[in-house]
């Protein structure tokens, strides 16, 4: 099995955190995004894991790419970076993949993150995963038929069509002939609103006798923006309380009540403070005399004598705080506010 990251976003929602972190680096709960992404699909698969492709933009820079390949090759697979230089949409983001899309084939967006219990069936010709929304008219939903096939795909719908949204995650038995589908948009020039659509090619491949079968996640996790991610944060905390060792034991806490779940990284120092729930402090940061709620505060930086909720401070951040009132904070890498 091979697995498709599409990640050359550039997390414009998420600024200003994006500005210098590309968003699917951001850390959740002490791991990147996209790692934490890569982990759920691999312990899902009961085929062995051969390539995982990063599709990325040029900007994301070495130190990226670099991290990218280690993520691969701690899930035992060979890791590969290619660039999407223009955003031309999903399909044209998959097909930058090209050399990868041969055999089982999984595709996973890196601005989701998701909980699933579901094992991967192989022999389905495809499956589309997704999850029941109240109100779908802002996604891509499936239409389902009698026997539980997909018989459509419709984008937005204004009427009721169905409420099992598209959450971008899916698996092709033929990854060639995904590979032919989406080159047939390019060389078509068929495309919706300026871009060239994964949708279109699964339309076309169901069209032509491709079964597309649904199977629906837990819960479906965005990272699209900052009250998202550190919702995010806090569920995935909530998920992996139990199964990853979340305070490195080089954490210094002193005269301090650490309310879990939270994850302490590397080096944090916390003093004379109250923390958690749902805090991620990452490595080389220092807390002070603060009082910190459903958080998350980057590495290396300094927070002094706040009160925060629902706050998200970049790395190398320096916040001291004499007002005592709650607040909702938002800052990008090496701030400073005093």
């Amino acid at each position: 099995m091979n697995i498709i990251i599409p990640m050359a976003g550039m997390g414009k929602r998420m600024r200003p955190h994006t500005l210098t972190t590309p968003k699917p680096l951001v850390p959740i709960a002490g791991k990147p995004i996209v790692q934490r992404l890569v982990e759920d699909i691999v312990s899902t698969c009961n085929e062995k894991v051969d390539e995982i492709a990063f599709i990325i933009s040029p900007a994301f820079g070495k130190e990226a790419e670099e991290h990218l390949i280690k993520v691969a090759a701690s899930m035992g697979a060979t890791g590969k970076v290619v660039y999407q230089k223009e955003a031309l949409g999903t399909a044209h983001a998959i097909l930058c993949a090209s050399d990868s899309l041969k055999g089982n084939v999984f595709v996973a967006f890196a601005d989701t993150l998701f909980k699933a219990t579901f094992n991967i069936d192989v022999n389905k010709d495809a499956i589309v995963w997704t999850q029941k929304i109240d109100d779908p008219s802002a996604f891509g939903v499936v239409k389902l038929n009698a026997n539980n096939e997909i018989e459509a795909f419709v984008e937005k719908p204004k009427d009721f069509v169905s409420d099992l949204a598209i959450i971008g995650v899916y698996y092709f038995k033929d990854g060639e002939n995904l590979k032919k589908e989406l080159q047939r948009l390019i060389d078509n020039d068929i495309k919706l609103k300026g871009e060239y659509q994964i949708t279109d090619a699964m339309e076309h491949m169901l069209n032509n006798g491709i079964k597309f079968y649904t199977d629906q996640v837990d819960e479906w996790l965005d990272c699209g923006n900052k009250d998202a991610t550190v919702y995010t944060n806090a569920r995935v905390l909530e998920h992996k309380k139990d199964t990853e060792q979340l305070i490195h034991p080089s954490a210094k806490v002193e005269n301090s009540s650490i309310i879990a779940p939270c994850y302490l990284g590397e080096g944090v120092v916390v003093k004379d403070s109250v923390i958690g729930p749902h805090v991620s402090i990452e490595a080389g940061a220092q807390v002070e005399g603060c009082h910190i709620s459903n958080s998350i505060i980057r590495e290396e930086s300094i927070v002094k004598n706040a009160k925060l909720q629902n706050s998200l401070l970049g790395k190398n951040v320096t916040y001291i705080e004499n007002n005592r009132d709650t607040k909702d904070v938002s800052l990008g890498d090496f701030s400073t506010l005093i």
